[in-house]
């Protein structure tokens, strides 16, 4: 058995290929722990994840994991989600095949954590993934800021959800002069409760922008559960239907008597108070932006003088860094839980906090069984 006196496995620290220099930063925090000069960690675990020419995913593991805890460290990014799943599951099936004790998948950023909820026709697709990684071997799971927190359910092991809110505030209260002169901003109504556990901790208040932006992420498409009913062989609609139908989308008005539009649009606005003011939008993500740039021209129409963003996860699809460049918008503040260098060459404005001590303090306290609860100490519910 490889174990220690203490009774603790050793541990091994492999990567894939979506993101070797984190993986890199935590193993090297990891490795500077040296409390126990008995227990001893390789910087890095030898494996190596490659395709053949015929695109297939090939594991070699260099090393011996029996009876140790292995730490899988593979991110989502935004080249190719498929590919990290794929390596991540080949790992850990060979680790689990090769008679590892434990097999922790580290996932900094969790993909398809946007599909979580039923679309029309669609499927769960993050309940299908949760299920193919616990049967690839995963016996616990460590990610960042879910995209929604039940997700967590649709896993059968443990899921530690932590949170970067803390080293974003520190980014806050260090890097942008004056932040005392701030309002925290919430770009959509559903966002508010989050934007609030920013705004208690700073002592700041808040801002919601309601109504109309851009369809950023919505899928209305006519799938035929809306639509009206086949006519009969006269040609003739049932009246019936017809007026239930009408009843949907107007109601009376009780003061004009007239016909109102249930389904229409209000204009874009702001509630709060952002003139002469910081204004800073906090999102769990950044994907396309046309909303964000919309957000920050109706911001400084309102007499915002500075607006910033910050978010977990920069994914910064398409053109995002390109239209962030061209925006309003001050910085943009992401973690490093992706890959987005190539975005940083684009777009001057995106800085980067790196959370490589949140994961190796995970990956320490979990390995020795200590207690998660330190970490969520300056975490409120709502983050």
């Amino acid at each position: 058995m490889s174990a220690d006196r203490a009774g603790r496995a050793e541990m091994v620290i492999l990567t894939g290929n979506s993101y070797p220099e984190l993986a890199e930063n935590i193993s090297r925090i990891v490795h500077s722990y040296k409390a126990d000069s008995i227990h001893r960690i390789k910087p890095l675990g030898e494996c190596v994840v490659f395709k053949n020419s015929d695109k297939e995913t090939h594991v070699e593991i260099h090393e011996s994991v029996r009876s140790k805890d292995v730490f899988i460290i593979q991110t989502g990014s935004t080249k190719d989600p498929n590919d990290n799943l794929m390596e991540l599951m080949i790992m850990s099936y060979a680790c689990k095949t090769s008679c590892a004790r434990n097999i922790i998948g580290v996932l900094p950023y969790l993909p398809y954590s946007k599909q979580s909820k039923q679309n029309k026709r669609g499927c769960i697709t993050m309940k299908l993934v949760a299920q193919m990684l616990v049967k690839a071997g995963l016996t616990h799971v460590i990610t960042i800021d879910l995209h929604q927190k039940e997700i967590q359910g649709f896993f059968d092991i443990p899921v530690d959800n932590l949170r970067a809110s803390s080293f974003l505030m520190d980014y806050i209260k260090e890097q942008i002069p004056d932040w005392r002169n701030a309002v925290i901003v919430a770009r959509k109504p559903n966002q508010a409760k989050r934007v609030t556990g920013f705004a208690q901790r700073l002592k700041l208040n808040i801002a919601v922008i309601h109504g109309c932006q851009d369809q950023e992420g919505e899928i209305e498409e006519t799938d035929g559960r809306n639509s009206p009913p086949p006519s009969s062989s006269s040609g003739l609609v049932n009246p019936i239907s017809m007026s239930a139908r009408r009843s949907v989308f107007t109601v009376p008005s009780l003061a004009l008597g007239e016909q109102i539009n249930v389904k229409g649009k209000l204009p874009m606005d702001v509630v709060g108070d952002v003139s002469s003011r910081i204004a800073i939008i906090v999102e769990d993500m950044i994907d396309d932006v046309p909303g964000l740039v919309q957000a920050a021209d109706i911001l400084s129409d309102r007499g915002a003088y500075k607006i910033y963003v910050l978010a977990t996860h920069g994914l910064f699809t398409s053109d995002a860094p390109l239209l962030i460049e061209q925006s309003r918008i001050c910085e943009v503040i992401v973690t490093n839980t992706v890959p987005h260098e190539f975005a940083k060459l684009q777009c001057s404005k995106i800085k980067t906090v790196d959370i490589s001590l949140l994961l190796s303090e995970a990956i320490r306290r979990i390995h020795n069984q200590e207690s998660m609860s330190y970490l969520f100490r300056d975490v409120e519910p709502n983050d």
